[in-house]
């Protein structure tokens, strides 16, 4: 699984689906207090064997049916077996065993899907099938089985990590079950229906058309898929390798407005799987390869030889922008590794499932950027990992590995801890032992658990006996077990220098007292020394000439503090940094800034450094600098020229040399870091310097292009101008680009103009979008990320939070898979002060309490009364340094 970030994953928080009793899905199911519901992982008494899935499925109609079968094994007599099922209008439940048929009773348990199936007497031990018949409601939010209308047709698809296949078929809904699938889909004549194995056959039964699919190597639920719909598709193989002796079927399917627009994502996909196959040493692990898009999915799924995109992740030719195709590099390449590491080996319970995303996100940039080295994909993991740091430094958190006691805790793993921490401690222990050794320890973990289940501590064995260093397991499990972010403080003594590690905190904040093993390397110049340090301190001599860069390479998950001296000598070599030790600078002198340590005249000299840097990824480091200036309220109004001026004196020289141009295509054969440097100076210029001229260009390419002049704009300025057109025209404005995004189903076009409309800063467009703007054409996903949007924005604040506070009821009546409810709380980050962090302990903290979103709300509230700490210790220091510069 890879999660969208930014503003267009915003976008696409959503209503979440309430409860429903079983005979009527538009109930709400009260939750059972019985101590007896198991409510984590179900009692070992049931081992599921193989299920043969029979569903009629026709996206026109709001609901499905389905036909189940499971053969099971019976491990201890009982009379009440519980399963998984959530919002199924049960008609009936059997078992069959020894020859008998005995019915059962079915009752949801609690709204997570826990189910109870009872019969009038025990079980016995022994082999035993279980039966039902059901129908149930599509979801229309990207969880369990769900359809969108696209144009003037209907599709269905299914979305079940981490525990919403219960909401699609009965079952045992826990990654340790794994076993085979046969899958049968009824569908209206005319569809393409798409599971995890191929088609073997389609015939006809009286008014439906029946899709019969292979069965499937052993999978647990989270990873079938079935998808129905009047697809188009691009289709062919990928050639023999040296891993793989015949050819692989592969298509890349998707809604019909699509057509013309997948040959990149084909061509892309053969390269990718190659690679992927070179890593592990093994073949593509299943018979097939179906690359699936689908408009509202906010990310990627990795369902075995079944993957699921958003539209935007892959619906591109080769003139998209750097960004898109680095997108498309990394996320393709994670799900497909996930096909091997995941897929083919899967974590016995959700505890480990950080191993899965870690790993995956790792591999994603890793090899993502062995496909076109030319984008440079790979650096980008370590900009993911800095940025976590943010998260993982709060005292309201997790460690990478969570221990999972009930259902309400799973959707949490799915963050960027999961993500961005867990890939860069990844990076960090392949880059220690070196890539070879790193990756011999995965092929051997590969090898020991093959269509199997595993856990973290079987992948540390793997590792540590293939780098034949037992000290290795401590240091995985440290960081792994443990949250919040280390910090190694250098101090000079004699000829070297005296380290020590402490955990890191930010002003108002208290750090815990925390011991890791870590794995870092130092560089002077040239010279460079590697070491475990896995004491409080320790002593350290390096020679050569320059300045000392405490994390060479950017590979070490860890801040560093300087002396005085050591930052400066630093700043100055940081425009001939590599893109990782650049990286790193920028986030430890941002972190020893907010810690009251460091100086905003060195924040400034920084950023002004790194602007010259020619590596995209430290170039935009600047920006981000810049960006704890901004998002922290740190410049008063008697800086707001003065800033403004400011970055006009870094982008505008920038932008000057590469020139812009803002008609479609006008970039797509150009270096990609220069073209990188380009977005990013047009971005800083057109928001923060407001520069006239530019913001012109922008509105007038807008303008010509919604008038007819397709090659007026290239998508990739579409946000930038969109936005530009509403700050000039306001309400009128917002209306007419609001019809053009409803009669629009383009996969770029249609998200930035909603995203422009939710991000005016207009506090009556902002007013219009959430109270007045109703249409049938709009979904779900789509009206909750016009919340996300007004919110992000200072200008619109408080308009989205009084209307969030009326509705908050409605947005969390239920769970709404891993992608929403667990996350709505980060919507409240934006706000800075103490006063703020209080009120939303008293009124928003109660109605979060006990749900999926309970974590995200502490850390939210943590942010924003530290930020509020930090604005009132450091804002007169910002301004006084900017009117200075």
């Amino acid at each position: 699984m890879s999660l969208l970030r930014g503003l267009r994953a915003g976008m696409l928080l959503c209503l979440a689906i309430a409860g429903a009793d079983m005979a009527r899905a538009d109930e709400v199911v009260p939750v059972s207090l019985s101590a007896e519901i198991p409510l984590g992982k179900l009692p070992d008494i049931v081992q599921p064997q193989a299920y043969r899935l029979d569903l009629t499925v026709d996206p026109d109609q709001a609901r499905f049916s389905g036909k189940v079968e499971i053969d099971a094994r019976i491990i201890a007599p009982s009379a009440t077996v519980f399963v998984h099922g959530r919002n199924l209008a049960m008609r009936r439940a059997w078992a069959n065993f020894a020859g008998k048929t005995v019915e059962g009773t079915w009752k949801q348990e609690d709204s997570t899907g826990v189910a109870s199936l009872t019969f009038a007497s025990p079980l016995p031990v022994g082999p035993v099938t279980f039966a039902f018949e059901y129908d149930a409601a599509f979801n229309d939010n990207p969880a369990g089985m769900f359809r969108v209308k696209v144009d003037d047709a209907w599709y269905s698809w299914t979305q079940f990590q981490s525990i919403d296949a219960r909401a699609a078929f009965p079952g045992f809904d826990e990654p340790g079950f794994k076993t085979p699938f046969t899958v049968t889909m009824r569908t209206p004549p005319g569809l393409l229906a798409v599971s995890n194995a191929p088609q073997v056959s389609e015939t006809r039964e009286g008014s439906l058309a029946v899709h019969r699919f292979a069965p499937t190597l052993p999978l647990p639920t989270y990873l079938v898929a079935m998808m129905a719909g009047p697809f188009v598709q691009v289709s062919g193989e990928i050639a023999p390798g040296p891993q793989r002796v015949r050819p692989l079927p592969l298509r890349v399917i998707s809604t019909r407005q699509n057509a013309g627009k997948l040959d990149f994502a084909f061509e892309g996909s053969k390269g990718i799987v190659l690679h992927l196959e070179d890593y592990f040493a093994d073949a593509f692990p299943y018979p097939k390869l179906d690359q699936i898009t689908t408009p509202i999915l906010p990310g990627a799924m990795e369902n075995a030889g079944a993957d699921l995109y958003n539209d935007n992740i892959i619906v591109m030719d080769r003139t998209a922008s750097v960004a898109r195709q680095r997108s498309f590099g990394m996320i393709v390449a994670h799900e497909l590794a996930h096909q091997w590491f995941g897929d083919l080996v899967t974590p016995a319970w959700w505890d480990d499932i950080w191993l899965n995303e870690s790993f995956a996100n790792w591999m994603g940039y890793r090899i993502g950027g062995a496909w076109r080295p030319e984008l440079k994909i790979a650096a980008g993991g370590l900009a993911e990992g800095f940025a976590a740091m943010s998260t993982d430094a709060l005292a309201a958190g997790r460690p990478i590995r969570q221990k999972i006691t009930s259902n309400n805790q799973i959707n949490s793993s799915f963050d960027s801890i999961t993500y961005g921490k867990g890939g860069h401690v990844v990076a960090m222990i392949a880059g220690y032992l070196g890539d070879d050794k790193f990756r011999d320890g995965v092929r051997a973990y590969m090898a020991r658990h093959r269509n199997g289940n595993a856990t973290s501590d079987q992948f540390f064995a793997a590792l540590a006996d293939t780098a034949g260093d037992p000290r290795l397991v401590g240091a995985m499990r440290g960081f792994v077990d443990q949250q919040g972010v280390p910090l190694l403080t250098f101090v000079r003594k004699g000829r070297g220098y005296a380290i020590s590690q402490s955990r890191y905190a930010a002003l108002g904040t208290a750090p815990g007292l925390q011991l890791w093993s870590i794995p870092f390397c130092a560089r002077r110049g040239t010279v460079r020394h590697c070491q475990l340090l896995d004491q409080r301190s320790t002593e350290l001599e390096l020679a050569g000439k320059g300045a000392l860069m405490p994390n060479a390479d950017g590979l070490g998950y860890f801040r560093f503090e300087l002396p005085r001296r050591g930052w400066d000598s630093l700043i100055r070599e940081a425009h001939r940094l590599p893109s990782g030790e650049a990286q790193a600078l920028a986030d430890s002198l941002k972190a020893s800034f907010r810690a009251g340590r460091a100086t905003a005249g060195q924040v400034l000299a920084l950023a002004r450094k790194l602007v010259r840097n020619p590596d995209s990824y430290a170039y935009d480091a600047a920006g981000s600098l810049l960006d704890t200036l901004t998002s922290g309220d740190l410049i008063e109004p008697a800086a707001a020229e003065a800033y403004r001026m400011l970055v006009g004196r870094l982008y505008g020289p920038v932008l000057r040399k590469l020139g812009f141009d803002p008609r479609a295509a006008r970039y797509a054969d150009e270096d990609p870091e220069l073209a990188q440097r380009r977005a990013e100076a047009v971005g800083r210029l057109a928001i923060w310097h407001r520069d006239r001229k530019l913001r012109k260009q922008l509105g007038d390419a807008a303008t010509a292009f919604l008038a007819g002049d397709v090659s007026a704009l290239d998508p990739q300025w579409f946000d930038l101008a969109f936005s530009v057109m509403l700050d000039q025209g306001g309400l009128p404005v917002a209306r007419q680009l609001g019809d053009k995004a409803l009669a629009s189903q383009d996969p770029e076009l249609r998200p930035a103009l909603l995203g422009a409309l939710a991000s005016s800063g207009s506090n009556p467009i902002a007013t219009w979008l959430l109270d007045e703007w109703k249409d049938a054409r709009l979904r779900r996903s789509e009206q909750q990320g016009l919340v996300r949007g007004v919110m992000a924005i200072r200008a619109t604040r408080e308009t989205g939070y009084h209307w969030l506070k009326a509705h908050l009821d409605e947005l969390t009546s239920g769970d709404g898979g891993i992608f929403y409810t667990a996350r709505l709380p980060q919507i409240l980050s934006g706000f800075c002060s103490v006063e703020r962090a209080q009120e939303l302990v008293l009124d928003m903290r109660p109605r979060f309490a006990g749900k999926s979103g309970e974590l995200e709300m502490e850390r939210s509230i943590e942010r924003v009364r530290t930020c509020g700490a930090v604005r009132d210790a450091l804002a007169a220091r910002v301004t006084e340094e900017l009117v200075r510069q």
